[in-house]
Parts: structure tokens; sequence; C-alpha cells
């Protein structure tokens, strides 16, 4: 996965969400603790963190910046912080060799913080969508590139099904909704 990548999913979030900006994004996020807004705000946050991940090569932790994004910003405000977040990781993951690690809990490649990005962006606009009523799926391309980068031993299926299923948000084929999870996103250099 590459920039191009995290270009696609954050066009995405905006084609779906943009329309939706005017109502009430203080209701929960689908299944989360998180209202809409919050939800988009992380998404952001992490869009941000990924890229001064890259950008900084940090190899021993999360650098010691965050994203704040004022509360009294509106949901369109939001949603353009969330895509100039994407923009960064997206410059970071042009710009970075291939050989560079970062730390997201070990040594994390470029390819990995493009799938991460996609995954929060995906994801959390699934969340956003089920708090305001909007009928929508991840796309099932970008569902099974994220997939076949972060959860190499994910059950065949449904791509974007699957993803849902993979990070809890949704039962399977008779497989219970998962309580817990992870990706894996950490791969060291081989040489």
């Amino acid at each position: 996965m590459d920039h191009q990548d995290v270009e696609a999913a954050v066009a995405e979030m905006l084609r779906v969400l943009g329309p939706h900006s005017a109502e009430d994004w203080s209701v929960p996020a689908g299944t989360l603790e998180w209202t809409c807004w919050q939800t988009a705000a992380h998404i952001g946050h992490d869009l941000l963190a990924y890229a001064g991940q890259l950008a900084a090569e940090a190899t021993d932790g999360y650098l010691p910046i965050d994203l704040n994004i004022r509360p009294t910003a509106s949901p369109a405000e939001v949603l353009r912080a969330v895509a100039a977040c994407g923009g960064l990781l997206s410059s970071a993951l042009v710009t970075a060799s291939p050989t560079v690690r970062a730390w997201h809990w070990g040594p994390c490649d470029p390819e990995g913080f493009a799938a991460m990005g996609v995954a929060e962006t995906l994801l959390h606009t699934y969340d956003i969508t089920r708090g305001l009523s909007v009928d929508w799926l991840p796309p099932a391309p970008l569902s099974a590139a994220v997939l076949a980068r972060l959860f190499p031993a994910a059950p065949h299926g449904d791509h974007t099904q699957v993803l849902l299923w993979c990070t809890g948000r949704a039962e399977l084929d008779g497989l219970p909704r998962r309580t817990s999870w992870r990706w894996e996103a950490a791969r060291p250099l081989r040489r």
C-alpha cells in the first residue's frame, strides 16, 4: 500500500461524509463511545501521528505531538483538518525510503503506515456513517489491501465484511463479533 491508497481513502471519506456535515455530529459513532465529531478528529490525529513517525524516522516510541482540533470546529472544518492530515501522511509516504522503519508497536515500514492510515480512515468513516444513519460500506479493493497487509491470517470471504469482522465491527458467517483484536503493522527490515 502507498500514498495513493491513503489519498483514495481520504477522498472516499470526504465524498461520503461531506454531504452530511450539517447534521448532528454529537451522536455516538456507531458502537463507539466517541461522538461522530470525536471520531473524525481521531482519524486526523492518527494520520498526523503516522506522518510524523515516518518523517522523523522515530524508532523508539511515538513523538510527543498531538493534533488539537478546536472544540468549536464544525464537522466540515474537522473534515478539512482530516484531509490536511491525510495529505501530510501521503507526502511522508512519497518521500520515505522503503527501507525506513518507524515505531508503531515495533518497527513499521512505509507500507504498514499507509495500510494503517487507510484502515483508520475507512473503519472510522464506517463508524461515523452508522451514527449518522448513512448507508455505506468501505470499498472492497481498499478493504482487501488492508486485510492483506495488516491481517494476513484473516479468514476468506467478502473483503469488506471480513475487515469489519477483524476489527470487531460485525459478525462473520457464524463467527461471533470480536471483542479484541490487533493488526500486524510492524515488520523488521529484511536483509
